[in-house]
């Protein structure tokens, strides 16, 4: 259930008040994991898989309730009225960044700054991604590197004077930190109800983010600053043409020479805001697809070994107890699950693909009913053949009361399996049809990333019904 999808009265789900009784209602279920998709600052389609950095928050998610408790807003905060399914992201941008800017400007008569801000901003990519984000806003949000030389230069050489840049790059700072401060606060409440956060931390990082403005050395970049390969890979099951990403790929070679250091800072701290870390496109650890910058498309392009191993083991050693697991799906060359059990990382099984053909899950490994790549069930069933959708009826046959819908089915069917991990996607549990789909690969924008319910009190309803699963099924 993405943070973003959760109901609220500022037309995106928050950090609030509905953040808090949906692990209320996970606690009463006897769920365990709340897994979401990556919190960091949306980028290019509002996608969260393109972020403008690894580190930093989106502002999306603050909520102004509880700023209003803290006397930073004092102004009546009326709700905003939009379309009660759908987040319209500009919308809600403008709504928020008023009182968000008032917020601001009372923190900044305070006469001394809390205790944890002082010790927030020593982190060390706090202060670079408020120049960074003031440098975009001054260029009209292009990417960093289509900004004059001088101010792409900053970050290298600092004689650019960013003087006029103060009250940006302080407000940018202080959306960090309540960010920072009403998400910690969430994953401790959450954590006392005994669930656990299941973060997701994208494989690769966007090329219009803070990652590559500041390295750009362990990118593979022309003169320009512009990517010379692109991520991606070549036609699969969800894309003929294949997925052309545009995501710069890692110059190995040179990570090689800190230790990959931008990987162990990046995990460092997404271990602290996690319980379990979630690798998005696991498999380019051990193989990834190299596209030349200059292709339209992703079919021509070359798999090119990582130092997966390597790396790995570096990240364990200097990360004591970090807990990730591998989204493994796809084609896959044996050698990556070799990698994956090198390291006894769980995988991943997608019921929708695995379910007819009886690929039964196994233990250390998460199952899926479908992720935020796939359809509903409701909508994979409706778009099945005749002969298929009979056969997803045998199956799923002796699961379940008569009159349960092929979501549930579903639902009892991973309950059931042998993987240690059963995860069901909010919109399975609530049997939505495709208008609840997260996101279509190979698609950019609308209608990707925009569902969000209107309230919780479907959950309700099917509350004693999962607790009757996870009892027989001992989860």
């Amino acid at each position: 259930m993405p943070v973003a999808s959760l109901p609220s009265k500022s037309g995106v789900g928050d950090f609030g008040e509905n953040a808090y009784r949906f692990v209320d209602e996970l606690s009463e279920m006897g769920m365990g994991i709340w897994q979401i998709l990556p919190l960091n600052p949306l980028g290019y389609g509002n996608s969260p898989y393109q972020p403008y950095s690894s580190f930093a928050g989106d502002e999306l998610y603050v909520d102004l309730t509880a700023l209003q408790k803290e006397s930073w807003i004092t102004s009546e905060i009326i709700n905003l009225e939009s379309q009660p399914e759908k987040i319209e992201y500009n919308l809600v941008r403008e709504y928020k960044h008023r009182y968000l800017r008032e917020a601001f400007e009372n923190f900044q008569m305070q006469e001394e700054k809390e205790p944890a801000y002082i010790k927030f901003l020593k982190m060390d990519w706090v202060y670079g991604y408020g120049v960074f984000y003031a440098l975009k806003k001054q260029n009209d949000m292009k990417c960093w590197n289509e900004w004059p030389k001088e101010q792409q230069d900053w970050i290298l050489d600092k004689k650019y004077d960013i003087s006029h840049l103060v009250d940006e790059i302080q407000y940018q700072i202080f959306l960090q930190f309540e960010f920072w401060k009403q998400w910690k606060r969430l994953k401790e409440y959450a954590n006392q109800k005994n669930i656990q956060i299941m973060g997701d931390v994208p494989f690769y990082v966007g090329i219009d983010s803070l990652d590559v403005w500041t390295g750009r050395e362990d990118f593979l970049l022309d003169a320009e600053g512009k990517p010379s390969f692109i991520a991606g890979v070549p036609p699969d099951y969800f894309s003929e043409t294949g997925l052309r990403w545009g995501n710069p790929i890692y110059n190995w070679e040179n990570m090689k020479k800190d230790q990959y250091k931008f990987w162990v800072k990046r995990l460092e701290y997404s271990s602290q805001l996690y319980d379990v870390i979630r690798i998005d496109h696991f498999r380019a650890f051990d193989t990834y697809w190299k596209i030349p910058a200059s292709c339209r498309t992703a079919e021509e392009g070359d798999w090119i070994e990582a130092p997966g191993y390597e790396v790995l083991d570096t990240i364990i050693k200097k990360i004591p107890g970090i807990h990730m697991v591998a989204e493994d799906l796809g084609d896959l060359r044996p050698e990556v699950l070799k990698l994956r059990d090198h390291f006894n990382l769980a995988g991943m099984n997608i019921a929708e693909f695995s379910v007819l053909n009886k690929k039964s899950a196994v233990t250390n490994q998460l199952i899926y009913t479908g992720t935020h790549d796939n359809q509903t069930v409701k909508g994979w069933y409706h778009q099945a053949g005749k002969s298929e959708k009979k056969k997803i009826r045998r199956r799923l046959s002796r699961l379940g009361g008569r009159k349960w819908s092929v979501s549930w089915k579903m639902i009892a069917y991973i309950c059931g399996s042998s993987a240690d991990i059963a995860i069901i996607p909010m919109a399975d549990f609530l049997e939505r049809d495709d208008s609840a789909r997260l996101n279509t690969p190979g698609t950019v924008g609308s209608p990707n990333w925009e569902w969000k319910l209107q309230s919780l009190d479907g959950m309700k309803a099917y509350r004693k019904r999962i607790q009757n699963i996870l009892s027989r099924t001992r989860r």
